[in-house]
């Protein structure tokens, strides 16, 4: 495989996700809604970590999209930094069930509508 299929393949599997990510909206699930939208963002970075690499290498193995933007070698502002870290929590909160509860009662369509600018942002 050449590079331009590594980045290709991040990109599209983003560009998926982000359809995902507005039928789940449509459908009110709004904390998995959120979940998708960090998976675009990640993927979205993977692609560019790949893309910037001076050869074909596989992207970092985490979900911490601050550290993959760092890699990436993306310079932040301290409330994209801020807006990244609360990103990656979408992750882990609707994975184990301690924390699933409480982001669920915490994503209403407001909150989910605030935190979809931001993603697409």
């Amino acid at each position: 495989m050449q590079k331009d299929d590594f980045i290709n393949y991040w990109r599209t599997s983003s560009d998926n996700d982000f359809n995902t990510m507005h039928n789940l909206y449509k459908s009110k699930d709004y904390h998995w809604c959120l979940f998708l939208g960090h998976l675009v963002i990640e993927k979205l970075l993977k692609a560019l970590y790949v893309k910037k690499a001076k050869q074909i290498v596989q992207p970092p193995k985490t979900h911490d999209l601050l550290q993959l933007a760092e890699k990436a070698g993306i310079e932040t502002n301290n409330r994209q930094k801020d807006l990244l870290d609360l990103i990656t929590t979408f992750n882990i909160s609707v994975r184990y069930p301690d924390y699933k509860n409480s982001f669920y009662i915490k994503c209403t369509k407001e909150y989910t509508d605030a935190r979809i600018k931001e993603i697409k942002e």
